[in-house]
């Protein structure tokens, strides 16, 4: 099965962070990203650009509506995702647990939020 993880993150307090802060943060990150590819259940894993980049597209009166932002009004945001391919709930969590929004970055609300996926089609 695969899974769905979110890796959230707050932007205020990421903001607020200074450079050196962030730095020291962030350059733990490839380590973990590392140990999560050594397990061979990384299907894909990508980073999002800021939620000043984000667009949501909507049905209104039978037309598409295009909005600037994020999709939601949140404290905190998707700042990145991954896929998973996992035998079970427990497998998920583990390999899950292995991305540095799982065990890192807690002052600034990191978080990885797990969808098993029911669905799945890759095109290319």
């Amino acid at each position: 099965m695969k899974y769905l993880c979110l890796a959230y993150y707050n932007p205020e307090k990421f903001a607020a962070m200074a450079p050196a802060d962030v730095q020291a943060l962030v350059s733990q990150c490839p380590a973990k990203d590392a140990e999560l590819k050594k397990t061979g259940r990384l299907v894909v894993s990508a980073s999002l650009d800021g939620p000043q980049a984000a667009f949501a597209l909507r049905p209104r009166g039978g037309k598409t509506q295009l909005t600037d932002g994020p999709y939601a009004e949140a404290k905190e945001m998707v700042g990145g995702f991954f896929i998973i391919e996992a035998a079970d709930k427990d497998e998920a969590v583990r390999v899950a647990s292995l991305h540095p929004a799982a065990t890192l970055g807690e002052s600034v609300g990191w978080a990885v939020e797990v969808h098993p996926i029911g669905f799945f089609e890759q095109t290319r």
